[in-house]
């Protein structure tokens, strides 16, 4: 524990040190995210808070880290360059959005040959390959999505590292412990910047790699003295607030006949907490609220046994399937309806 403490002070220094390094860069580069009409700031921004918090994370991990789990962090840690890359492009130069699913299926297929992988399916190789493609993908995608209100992707990733963190104490994995006290570290350095109001943000640089890192916790995470026809349910559960807002869109740019894949909109989650009359930081902090409780139903799951855990997931997605309609009910496309 004491080496984990000391990663994630690590990376919370570097990135507490780096951010303001890396707004600089992004304001003399000309990287800046620049208002219009569905985006909520109204002067532009420096994007380059993503290149700080995977600088942080990297050197925590290189300064601290145990050098015996090197073989497998290799993998992990090259898929999450590659899509911080492409973010950075993007947030550069813009890019299409085929081309950036391009780049995160190349890093999915780079994770996997790196030996971090789903299990689910023993016999069938090909089909825990493509589990695993799919999930690297929609959870990369889920965070960038979600990165739409100040300190939300930040404080949304380090809830979730935090219950990725405590399920590794629990099992005994310190890779993955080692990983998530340094991405708690970089991203809590890192807020101290962007909670409202934000002075920079992370971009597609910085949320791309932080989905694809979570996407990555979930699957290397594994639970011995559980069996993984149930704890496969966990890191749903951790994730569950990026997945429920990807959800919520997609669902409602489908309902109105819009692409929910490119189609830009106020139709978030946290959009909608401040449609309804929350503000901007009290929209933010249910959302961490949200991804606390439903961390603590992860960290049941992984203790519970057939069928306990499954009935306690299915709780969790009536919840979120009402919570969906109740939303499209009575604040459609992110505005309230009108009586």
């Amino acid at each position: 524990m004491a080496q984990l403490l000391l990663i994630f002070l690590t990376a919370l220094t570097f990135s507490i040190l780096g951010t303001p390094l890396a707004r600089r860069l992004a304001l003399h580069a000309g990287v800046v995210d620049a208002p219009n009409a569905r985006k909520i700031h109204g002067a532009p921004v420096p994007l380059l808070g993503g290149a700080a918090i995977y600088t942080a994370f990297v050197l925590a991990l290189i300064v601290i880290g145990d050098r015996f789990y090197i073989r497998e962090l290799v993998g992990i840690l090259l898929g999450a360059t590659l899509v911080s890359l492409f973010g950075l492009a993007d947030d550069r130069w813009g890019l299409h959005a085929y081309l950036k699913l391009g780049g995160q299926l190349l890093a999915g297929v780079v994770l996997i040959l790196g030996g971090t992988q789903v299990n689910l399916f023993p016999n069938h190789p090909w089909l825990n390959w493509v589990i695993t493609l799919v999930w690297v993908v929609g959870i990369t995608n889920a965070l960038n999505l979600l990165d739409n209100m100040d300190g939300l992707s930040g404080g949304t990733t380090t809830v979730a590292a935090a219950f990725f963190l405590l399920l590794a104490a629990i099992s005994g994995q310190f890779l993955v412990g080692a990983l998530a006290a340094a991405l708690i570290g970089a991203c809590v350095g890192f807020l101290r910047y962007n909670l409202n109001p934000a002075t920079i943000f992370m971009g597609d640089t910085g949320a791309l790699f932080l989905g694809f890192l979570l996407a990555a916790l979930g699957v290397k995470l594994r639970f011995p003295s559980n069996v993984p026809w149930v704890t496969w349910l966990v890191p749903v559960c951790v994730l569950a607030v990026p997945i429920f807002d990807t959800t919520l869109v997609f669902v409602s740019r489908l309902r109105r006949g819009l692409n929910p894949l490119t189609t830009p909109g106020k139709d978030h989650l946290s959009h909608r907490l401040a449609a309804l009359g929350l503000t901007r930081r009290e929209a933010v902090l249910i959302c961490y609220l949200l991804g606390g409780a439903c961390g603590m139903v992860a960290v049941y799951i992984a203790q519970a046994r057939f069928p306990d855990g499954y009935v306690a997931a299915t709780l969790l997605a009536l919840a979120a399937i009402y919570a969906i309609a109740w939303l499209e009910l009575h604040c459609p496309a992110g505005q309230p309806r009108s009586e």
